[in-house]
């Protein structure tokens, strides 16, 4: 079965990503703070309600939820329907879901904690840390020899790989030479499904995060360190600077810096098998029709992965990632509990990019591991995942926004597009009534 081509996957990442992190665009700055007085309405999602209950039922999807947090309060949920076609448990707050590149912001926000707290620099070069990326080899053409390469014009920083400035290729989007010496050697960052699927996570992964740094340092980058914004494995290479620096598996690591003082409960890169009840069905696009590549019972996601994928491994709820939003909204605490310094948040989701560097058309920059919003968009910070999920938050307002669904590729509908025309409509509803 094939899902597409990674020529097509690397279009629809910038569409996808493009589409799903500006809903809040357009809202109007100056009186966003009057959400905060509509706090007691007891419907703030009408018109997603009616875009999750038109999408969800039989030739649609099964089951899907979409989230709204307002400042000082818990989100407010849109559920409906079931967990797969096959499962007929509910989808709840508490359904898990695969998140994949929604991980990414996880990763680098553990990152500047530790460059909050004096342990790792945003300018350090990464081969402080991890020395064979001291002397790294560039492609003369990108995506063409992996032999007619030159000496990198500088060495990669932290700062690099949390924004996809490090050159870094990734095995979903390279093609020819480069792409077949990656699965070689096995830089696989991320599962998909017991079954075979084209383009997508191909290969027997490094068995270690460290053997998967290790090979990584021998491949070719596509591009010079600090020159173009281009997706990569970026963030899976911090997993491994973050457990020398830390002196822990890098899993271990976010369970104990993140995970559990933020309460998050539901948050995995293994589901354990007493929760494999609550696993929802990952589904392939073909033709308009979705086939089922991942059913919760017997997901590839309850064995343990060959390592912590930092950029597409975890697992998580829509209640669990709220509560990641709603930390970041809240500048590092929730509950009473001071989690990560404010200094890693607020610097995290500002705009790290390279001087002279832009993201996708220019109109937004890019922070730790997420997109960062300008103009309308200004305070908003957010990244999507492969197989449907979506998650955001206005800085400057406290809002935090998702939609969880699974099926891949997620621009296979336009599901996406009608959620965020929808979402705007109840924010500037509820602005009316405040």
């Amino acid at each position: 079965m094939k899902v597409t081509d990674r020529a097509g996957l690397e279009a629809s990442l910038d569409r996808r990503m493009l589409l799903r992190l500006g809903v809040f665009a357009g809202v109007g700055l100056a009186t966003m703070p009057r959400l905060a007085l509509a706090a007691a309405k007891p419907e703030l999602l009408s018109h997603v309600r009616a875009v999750v209950e038109r999408w969800v039922g039989p030739g649609k999807f099964p089951g899907m939820i979409a989230t709204l947090g307002l400042p000082g309060r818990d989100a407010d949920y849109v559920a409906r329907g079931s967990e797969g076609f096959t499962d007929a448990d509910a989808i709840t707050p508490d359904s898990l879901f695969r998140i994949y590149s929604m991980t990414k912001p996880i990763t680098a926000m553990a990152a500047m904690q530790l460059i909050a707290q004096g342990k790792l620099g945003l300018d350090q070069p990464v081969y402080d840390i991890l020395p064979k990326y001291r002397h790294m080899q560039v492609q003369n053409v990108y995506d063409g020899s992996v032999t007619a390469v030159h000496p990198a014009k500088r060495p990669m920083t932290i700062r690099h790989l949390m924004t996809h400035t490090a050159g870094l290729g990734y095995t979903i989007i390279q093609k020819g030479p480069i792409n077949a010496l990656m699965v070689q050697k096995g830089l696989v960052p991320g599962q998909l499904s017991r079954i075979a699927m084209p383009g997508l996570f191909n290969g027997k992964p490094a068995p270690s995060l460290e053997a998967f740094a290790d090979r990584l340092s021998e491949v070719p980058l596509v591009y010079d360190p600090g020159e173009v914004w281009a997706y990569s494995m970026g963030l899976d290479l911090m997993g491994r600077v973050i457990e020398v620096v830390a002196g822990k598996p890098f899993d271990v690591h976010l369970q104990e810096t993140i995970f559990a003082p933020a309460g998050m409960t539901s948050t995995f890169f293994q589901v354990p098998a007493s929760e494999a009840h609550r696993l929802t069905t990952n589904f392939a696009a073909v033709g308009g029709v979705l086939a089922p590549i991942d059913e919760g019972a017997t997901s590839i996601y309850l064995d343990p992965p060959a390592f912590p994928f930092g950029g597409a491994g975890l697992v998580s709820s829509p209640r669990d990632y709220d509560r990641f939003l709603r930390l970041l909204a809240q500048f590092g605490t929730i509950d009473g509990t001071r989690v990560l310094d404010e200094a890693a948040v607020r610097s995290g989701t500002s705009d790290l990019l390279p001087a002279g560097v832009k993201f996708a058309d220019g109109t937004a920059g890019f922070g730790a591991g997420g997109r960062v919003g300008k103009g309308a968009e200004a305070g908003i910070y957010g990244w999507s995942g492969a197989a449907g999920t979506v998650g955001m938050v206005d800085m400057i307002h406290g809002l935090r926004s998702q939609l969880f669904v699974q099926f891949m590729p997620p621009d296979a509908f336009p599901l996406l597009s009608e959620y965020q025309t929808a979402l705007k409509a109840d924010v500037m509803a509820l602005m009316e009534k405040a």
